[in-house]
């Protein structure tokens, strides 16, 4: 073997180190703030934000994390089929809520979706009053589930990584022993960057269960933590016991692809 070229080892490393860096750059810009940022949903549509504008009306109508997750799985999904610009983007990710609430059997109830999405969209307003303007929203969500569900081919029930995720974190916290597991919390980063992840019309693009090992696998890079009897140049890392045909390349794509969501928040978006 040529000593000049890098080793599986060496590369493997470098791209821990990556991971590493990558984060603690983010941390640093987070701290550099003095107050959080509020986002202006009218003055932008790019697909992270409008997925943000989910996330914080959701987190108002205290929504299940499945239920919002479901929601942007949706609106990513409608993205996808629509014209570029043809549709209220607001109104479709309220309009996605709305529904993920009743896919979820999470009980959202309209006035409460038009409310929230209203003050997020206009801060500091008061709520709809029972008047024209209430009613056009009102029509305008109802219409608009009519749609996407139309676009969607009245497929909207997603497969999500979270029910993979949550048989693999069982899986190694057995594995680890419950001493050693409770030292790092791989589980709780583990489900933040999953549902991160959901702010990327990304999530779109690989398997389920695929995307939560990768998850687990970055939670695990993070904290330096090695899965016991396990070793990163074995030939058969822990993963592929849960799934035999997934690769180092495409295991690392995938976080990458995870990561690549951070560098659209604006507390981490460079100017």
């Amino acid at each position: 073997m040529n000593p000049t070229e890098p080793t599986s080892t060496e590369t493997l490393s470098s791209k821990m180190k990556d991971v590493i860096d990558v984060l603690a750059m983010q941390r640093e810009k987070r701290n550099t703030l003095q107050k959080s940022i509020t986002i202006d949903y009218t003055k932008s549509s790019d697909s992270f934000t409008i997925s943000r504008f989910i996330f914080e009306c959701g987190l108002k109508l205290e929504a299940h994390p499945l239920t919002i997750a479901t929601a942007a799985t949706l609106y990513h999904r409608f993205t996808k089929e629509a014209v570029p610009g043809g549709y209220d983007n607001c109104l479709i990710a309220a309009t996605c809520l709305y529904l993920a609430g009743k896919v979820k059997d999470d009980n959202l109830k309209i006035r409460d979706v038009m409310n929230v999405s209203y003050s997020t969209l206009h801060r500091g307003s008061q709520p709809l009053e029972l008047g024209d303007q209430y009613w056009s929203m009102r029509d305008a969500i109802v219409q608009a589930e009519l749609l996407i569900m139309r676009m969607l081919k009245f497929q909207v029930t997603p497969v999500h990584p979270h029910k993979y995720m949550l048989h693999y974190l069982r899986s190694l916290q057995a594995w680890f022993g419950e001493e050693e597991w409770s030292k790092y919390p791989v589980a709780k980063t583990s489900m933040a960057l999953l549902q991160d992840f959901h702010h990327s019309p990304a999530i779109l693009d690989y398997p389920p269960n695929l995307i939560a090992i990768a998850c687990i696998n970055l939670s695990l890079q993070i904290y330096g933590v090695v899965v016991p009897l396990m070793d990163e140049c074995d030939q058969q890392p822990w993963f592929n016991v849960f799934c035999k045909d997934l690769t180092r390349d495409k295991l690392w794509e995938i976080m990458e692809k995870v990561m690549a969501a951070y560098d659209e928040e604006p507390e981490t978006r460079d100017n």
